[in-house]
Parts: structure tokens; C-alpha cells; sequence
């Protein structure tokens, strides 16, 4: 179990990493060169202990939609919403993404939401209320400002890479679909970065590079490994539970890293997320454990 704790302290403590990082990077070709980096050591990886990297032919278009949405998408807009607002508030509203999912699932195939999932969904979506605080006028205007448009673009591209993932199937190791969605991350970024921006990497900051390695060897390639190899060993509904930990970290790291202090509207509004992420992640629980005793 200490996996689950180490996994997403690494994943939280990239949130302030990144910020980090973009003082020395442009945002398209940080996501290109850190997810290409990751993508290499988590094929090193797999190759080293005997994972397969291989994908079959006629899954491999599903396998660049998922990668370029969970992978490519997500991160993108969560770099550029790390340049509109602060890391822990970010983090935070991220953090919805389950909920969203569940919104696709139920949207898409019909999945149900009973009245304590939908109880989890009014939650969430009071919390994102309440973190969306300072852009009420400019809603209220007629407008949506980039930094809420970018971290609710980051929550429903992985929740819509999520969904699409679990009810498409792809065949393959599941550390090796990782290298590959890292890879196409990476690719679609380096696009972006020769089509929209001067790419910038200087390292020569202890700080920038230390984040930057962080970013790449922690928080791409060790917790991937790690909570692949968590998921071997306990069912994914606990160790989905886990990713509760990763906003805590993130926010107890921006504060002590880059010097944020959350309002008391801020912790409000991650209490009800949190809240309605929980319910959510509880309700997996069950039908996991059910759908196991049923192949038993």
C-alpha cells in the first residue's frame, strides 16, 4: 500500500514542479520534451523487466485518441492553466475530473447514476462554484477567462480519455500503453510548439533543472511504474481511492514550495470536491468487488 502514498505524493508534488519548470520553459515544448523523456525511461523500464510494448495493429488508432485525449490534452491545458492562475487552486479544480467522467459514462453508454452519485455530482459542482469565485463577474459578463477554460479543458480530456479507454479496450501491457500515450503526448506537443510558439529550454537555473528532472524521472516515469505496479496488486477501486491524496499534496506543496496561501473559499470548495470525488470513488468499490467475485 505505501505505493498508493508514494505515487500521489510524486503526482502532487509535480503540480508545483511544473511551475517551477515554466521559468525556464515554454509550455508547448516542456510537455514535449518531458513526456518524450518519460516516454523513454518508461520504455527502458518496461523492456527491463520483461513488459511487452507491443500494441496490435488494429487497436493502434485507439490507441492515439486515448493518448490524445488523457495524455496530450490534459496536460497541455494544464500547463497553460498554470500560467493563469495559482498552482493550488488548478490542482484543485483538476480534480473534478472523475466527476466528469462519470457525466460521459452516463452520456455515452448509458451508465446510471443512482442518487448517491448524482449527490456526488451536485458536491463537485458546488465546489467548482465556490473555486470559480474570482471569475464570477467576467462569467457573469458573458465571458469565460483562459484559466478556467484551460483546467476545465485539462478535467473533461482526461475524463473523456478515461471513459473512452475503459469501453474501447485496448490490448496491450498496461505500462507499455503508457510509454505510447506518453510518446503521442509528446509528439502532439512538439507540433504545437513549432506551430504556435519560440521554443525556450534553459536549464541553467539549479532550481528549473531540478524540477525539470523531477517532472520527468519522479513524476512521469517512477510513479507510473509504481502504480502499475499497485494495480497488480490490489483491485483498481482501492488504488483509485488513492488518487484523493494527489490535491492534498499538490495544494501542501504549493504552499510550501512556491509560497501560496489558500483562502478559506478555496479550502471550502476542495472540501466539496473532495467530497463528491470520494463518493464517487466509494461507489466503484463495491461493483469492482462484485465484478471480481463474478469471474471467480
Amino acid at each position: 500500500m505505501w505505493r498508493i502514498w508514494v505515487s500521489a505524493l510524486f503526482w502532487g508534488l509535480n503540480w508545483p514542479a511544473v511551475k517551477l519548470a515554466l521559468a525556464g520553459f515554454s509550455p508547448w515544448t516542456l510537455r514535449a520534451a518531458g513526456l518524450g523523456l518519460g516516454a523513454a525511461l518508461l520504455a527502458i523500464i518496461a523492456k527491463i523487466i520483461g513488459r511487452s510494448l507491443f500494441v496490435p495493429a488494429g487497436h493502434r488508432m485507439a490507441l492515439f485518441i486515448a493518448g490524445f485525449l488523457s495524455v496530450a490534452g490534459f496536460n497541455i491545458c494544464v500547463v497553460f492553466a498554470q500560467l493563469a492562475m495559482a498552482t493550488s487552486r488548478a490542482a484543485i479544480l483538476t480534480f473534478t475530473m472523475p466527476l466528469w467522467a462519470t457525466v460521459f459514462a452516463a452520456l455515452f453508454f448509458g451508465e446510471r447514476i443512482d442518487s448517491l452519485r448524482a449527490a456526488a455530482l451536485v458536491c463537485g459542482a458546488l465546489g467548482l462554484a465556490l473555486l470559480a469565485e474570482p471569475y464570477w463577474p467576467a462569467v457573469a459578463g458573458g465571458s469565460l477567462p483562459p484559466g478556467l477554460i484551460y483546467v476545465l479543458g485539462a478535467a473533461i480530456s482526461w475524463a473523456a480519455g478515461t471513459v473512452y479507454t475503459k469501453h474501447r479496450g485496448i490490448p496491450g501491457d498496461p505500462l507499455g500503453l503508457a510509454a505510447w500515450q506518453l510518446a503521442i503526448g509528446s509528439a502532439i506537443a512538439a507540433l504545437g510548439a513549432a506551430a504556435f510558439e519560440v521554443p525556450r529550454m534553459d536549464i541553467s537555473d539549479p532550481v528549473v533543472a531540478g524540477a525539470f528532472v523531477y517532472h520527468v524521472v519522479l513524476a512521469l516515469a517512477l510513479a507510473y511504474f509504481l502504480w502499475f505496479q499497485l494495480l497488480e496488486r490490489v483491485p483498481s477501486a482501492t488504488a483509485a481511492l488513492g488518487t484523493l491524496l494527489i490535491p492534498v499534496f499538490a495544494v501542501i506543496g504549493s504552499a510550501i514550495i512556491l509560497g501560496e496561501r489558500p483562502t478559506l473559499l478555496d479550502f471550502a470548495g476542495f472540501a466539496l470536491i473532495s467530497i463528491g470525488v470520494g463518493l464517487d470513488q466509494l461507489l466503484r468499490a463495491p461493483s469492482a468487488k462484485q465484478s471480481g467475485e463474478s469471474r471467480s
